[in-house]
């Protein structure tokens, strides 16, 4: 993901990240020296520029002759993440579910949307977790980990490389590529393959909880077993 496509997660549209990226690289300018800088129609680049100021992306300065300034990034998107705090708190409050989470199995599709599930499953852990995958799917969960930790969750990894972090049960073991068992509070199981064009099945039945908890626990059994014979050794 580009610098332009990141932007766009923040509401713009890809000419107005175009413009903001030309503001911050090159400082205040008018809007024809924007169209004359990028290529663009003087009415397009207007239409942009008005965007980016009633988005809180850029601001006007009136001198001799009106020129945009881009808003830091770090201000503008710090405002885009507050007032979607706001939001997601009002909406939360508003919409509420007609019936408890489904019991049944949920397939979730796109490497992204299973990632943001773990993380949200490991933020929203009452008590503890296991969770067992490879180094690389463990890196962009490691901050909601340490955060559970630190919030008093037992937290209990199995992967396959040195992992240490204060607060953590580490076990070493070989792990599937690309696939991750997740399971919080014995009441949710997340479990598949992230990969790109992967899926991961999402539930909290209870015998498919109990069968991964038993697995789990079983592995973890093996690896302490091993690791005691190997140190009599």
């Amino acid at each position: 993901m580009d610098a332009a496509e990141m932007l766009m997660q923040f509401a713009l549209t890809r000419q107005e990240a175009l413009i903001y990226m030309a503001l911050i690289t090159d400082g205040a300018m008018t809007g024809y020296e924007v169209a004359k800088q990028l290529g663009i129609s003087r009415s397009n680049c207007y239409t942009s520029l008005a965007s980016l100021v009633e988005k809180g992306a850029a601001y006007l300065l009136e001198d001799t002759a009106t020129r945009y300034v881009a808003v830091r990034p770090e201000e503008f998107c710090g405002n885009r993440i507050r007032m979607l705090g706001e939001l997601k708190e009002t909406l939360s409050e508003q919409l509420r579910p007609r019936e408890a989470e489904t019991e049944g199995y949920l397939t979730i599709g796109g490497q992204d949307n299973m990632t943001d599930k773990a993380i949200f499953m490991i933020e929203h852990a009452a008590e503890r977790l296991y969770l067992s995958a490879e180094r690389a799917c463990l890196e962009p969960l490691i901050p909601s980990l340490k955060a559970a930790a630190e919030r008093g969750r037992q937290v209990t990894v199995i992967t396959d490389a040195p992992f240490s972090q204060p607060d953590i049960r580490f076990y070493s073991a070989d792990c599937h590529p690309r696939q991750i068992r997740l399971i919080v509070d014995s009441n949710a199981v997340l479990t598949g393959d992230l990969t790109s064009d992967g899926t991961c099945l999402y539930s909290r039945k209870k015998n498919l909880i109990d069968l991964f908890k038993e697995a789990m626990r079983n592995e973890i059994q093996l690896i302490e077993l091993y690791q005691n014979e190997k140190g009599s050794v």
